[in-house]
């Protein structure tokens, strides 16, 4: 399982898509920017320049030859796929906080990068993964129709999302006016929000693996 992570890590993940959390988010810093789309970088432009990698290096046909199971391979490209999110999150978080320090008193439009707004982006995550894992390896070759798909649904989501914080006072006050200095609300959208990525992310997961199982690779 290591071994098949860091094969995926050092054929298909090439350097740059690394140091683009560290690019991307630095958006972070913008003041009373939409913050969703620092993270929706990692849809639009990672996983599909990622699994272009795989496709030309032919690495199915590659790692279907070595001596492991197909419910392995699913679950190392997952996991792969799972550390760059949180990576592309993290980096996003440090970068949010520099903001609050810096620009305090900034009047927010759109969500504030407070700890409920991340519990948001987790969920967003989750509901890309939970579409992308299946539908792509119901070929395990095919990535357009998968990632048209969970990318359309992440940003639909992000969408409601941030309408409804601007048209709902309550969900307002909640984000960006007086519930984001309440510690107790903040650390429960965010640990809501990870557990719903946890649980999209094994469902799609498991999902995926029944659906990989039936692919014939020539």
């Amino acid at each position: 399982m290591y071994n098949l992570v860091m094969k995926d890590f050092k054929l298909g993940v090439h350097p740059s898509i690394l140091i683009m959390p560290f690019l991307m988010g630095a958006l972070m810093l913008v003041p009373g920017w939409l913050y969703f789309i620092v993270l929706l970088y990692f849809c639009w432009i990672t996983i599909p320049n990622m699994f272009a990698v795989f496709k030309s290096q032919n690495d199915l046909t590659f790692t279907t030859m070595l001596p492991v199971t197909k419910q392995d391979i699913v679950k190392a490209r997952v996991s792969v796929i799972v550390i760059l999110e949180l990576l592309y999150l993290v980096v996003a978080m440090i970068y949010g906080m520099i903001n609050i320090r810096i620009f305090p008193h900034t009047i927010y439009y759109f969500f504030a990068p407070h700890m409920g707004f991340w519990g948001l982006c987790f969920v967003m995550f989750a509901i890309f993964n939970m579409i992308f894992f299946p539908m792509y390896y119901k070929t395990a070759y095919k990535t357009g129709g998968a990632i048209s798909a969970s990318v359309g649904a992440a940003m639909l989501f992000a969408g409601i999302a941030q309408w409804v914080g601007i048209q709902s006072s309550f969900v307002s006050d909640i984000f960006n006016g007086t519930g984001a200095d309440n510690t107790a609300i903040q650390i429960t959208i965010l640990i809501a929000g990870i557990v719903i990525f946890l649980a999209f992310t094994l469902i799609g997961y498991r999902m995926a693996v029944k659906r990989f199982l039936k692919v014939e690779i020539l």
